[in-house]
């Protein structure tokens, strides 16, 4: 098998690990209370053990996790009505874009993510006027730290365009798009930086994806909302 050929077969799996994830969603839907707050996003989202993490809190509060690792705008555009909009969320949690931010064939535009996040701010405010949204900013990253199994060729893919700077300019442009639609750009990183504007190293496996403690900061920042 060729190397080329092995990409395709990953591919193909990893297409079809995110389908499926659609596919169980689909049918928790079916069982969960409408009116609740849902989160959505990419793998960010995804692996935020915010049910678990919220057992601390004194206010509980009922949570869909429907975050898909992975996913661009683009995905996200595409399945919105099974991630957010089949369970009429009174509060909406999202982070889509860091994917597309990290294209791996390093073409990516700000313009097209912001073109993607508008169409699904949009749909989310003609099919659910009442709907608090929270758009919320992009965690910062660690491209410096030496992380197991990541040599310098995967750090190459890995931070080719996700870089803190293009996070930073992201952010910017993001909380102008929320503003437009009427929603609150929430910023909930206090806390997750070292001296130089890096992910700290103890709350990240690889850089970019963070451990709980991360979260509990995340969480931390984030309970006023919810």
């Amino acid at each position: 098998m060729t190397q080329e050929e092995f990409d395709e077969m990953m591919e193909i799996q990893w297409q079809r690990e995110k389908e499926e994830k659609v596919k169980k969603y689909s049918i928790l839907n079916t069982l969960a209370l409408k009116g609740q707050t849902v989160l959505a996003g990419s793998s960010l989202m995804e692996f935020f053990p915010v049910n678990e993490l919220q057992q601390t809190l004194e206010k509980q509060t009922v949570i869909y996790n429907r975050g898909i690792a992975g996913y661009v705008t683009r995905e996200l555009l595409e399945v919105l009505e099974v991630c957010v909009l089949a369970l009429a969320p009174s509060k909406l949690f999202i982070n889509i874009g860091t994917n597309d931010i990290s294209s791996a064939d390093g073409e990516y535009k700000l313009e097209k993510l912001l073109a993607n996040y508008n169409e699904i701010l949009t749909r989310i405010r003609e099919r659910l006027p009442e709907c608090k949204v929270y758009v919320m900013a992009y965690y910062p990253v660690n491209a410096k730290a030496e992380f197991p199994g990541m040599d310098e060729e995967m750090r190459e893919n890995y931070f080719r365009t996700r870089t803190n700077a293009a996070l930073l300019e992201a952010n910017s442009a993001v909380e102008q798009l929320a503003g437009k639609h009427g929603y609150e750009f929430i910023n909930v990183n206090e806390g997750l930086t070292d001296a130089e504007g890096n992910l700290k190293e103890e709350y990240t496996m690889d850089g970019v994806h963070m451990y709980g403690n991360g979260y509990s900061v995340v969480l931390d920042n984030l309970k006023k909302y919810l």
